[in-house]
């Protein structure tokens, strides 16, 4: 079972490139961030023309998540429990039937964080904290569980291009990264660090400085597995050449294939 995540900056704007990729890519499951679309404006009669299911979590503008799965959904949950006033599209969690029991995938949108010197910074880590409390309790059910989304964090010095440039960004501050570290802690694996440990392994490039031509990237989108899920790893990878499509998100798809197979 092949699952991705991709911060796709804007359904609409990118909607030729995700169908291509979903004819070309053909994942099971996908998670999407910043898709910019409240739920009734999402084109879902397209994706669903592909075999997909689909579910959003949108948001006019701005932020918004969606998984599109050829299994059907068993059940879906919105927003990330622990604060009743967060208005913010970020979180939708995806359950199925599979071989053997129930997978449960989330597609998460974690806050930027910057500029650290406002209230970004502390709604960062603040929602970070409410990740942790959701994974632990998530954990203790012992099931497949994928998080998968734009952690916009940089787990490591080798996950950017330039650690000084980075110095002092939300992106890549020791809060952000601890925050990070603890939920690996619990016993997650980051799927694509468990099959490589190359340098310049990156999921982004921005659009400004000729970040793309210069392999100027960082790596911040993550699929985090729990053990469960983990156990069935086979392969991961970062499907770069998405990046060089005419009019593309300035992130990549990045994907792993379980050994699952629908119930």
């Amino acid at each position: 079972m092949r699952i991705a995540t991709w911060n796709i900056n804007g359904v609409k704007a990118r909607i030729d490139n995700l169908l291509e990729w979903l004819r070309q890519s053909a994942p099971d499951i996908v998670c999407l961030q910043e898709i910019k679309s409240v739920d009734e404006a999402f084109p879902r009669l397209e994706i669903e023309a592909l075999g997909y299911h689909v579910e959003t979590h949108g948001q006019k503008g701005f932020n918004g998540v969606a998984i599109l799965s050829k299994l059907r959904f068993d059940e879906v949950r919105r927003g990330l429990p622990g604060d009743e006033t967060d208005e913010q599209a970020r979180f939708i969690e995806g359950v199925f039937s599979v071989e053997g029991g129930v997978l449960r995938v989330v597609s998460l949108y974690l806050p930027n964080g910057n500029p650290v010197d406002s209230e970004k910074f502390p709604y960062k880590l603040g929602w970070m904290q409410r990740l942790e409390t959701f994974a632990a309790d998530r954990l203790a059910l012992e099931e497949p569980l994928v998080l998968a989304g734009d952690y916009n964090v940089i787990p490591q010095p080798w996950d950017c291009h330039d650690p000084a440039a980075w110095e002092g960004d939300a992106l890549f501050r020791p809060e952000s990264r601890q925050a990070l570290r603890r939920l690996e802690n619990l016993g997650f694996t980051d799927a694509v660090r468990a099959v490589t440990g190359e340098a310049k392994v990156y999921t982004f490039w921005d659009y400004q400085a000729g970040a793309w031509q210069k392999n100027n990237g960082i790596r911040i989108d993550h699929l985090m597995l729990s053990p469960e899920a983990a156990n069935r790893l086979a392969s991961a990878s970062v499907e770069k050449a998405v990046r060089a499509w005419e009019k593309p998100s300035d992130h990549v798809p990045v994907v792993a294939e379980l050994a699952f197979s629908a119930a």
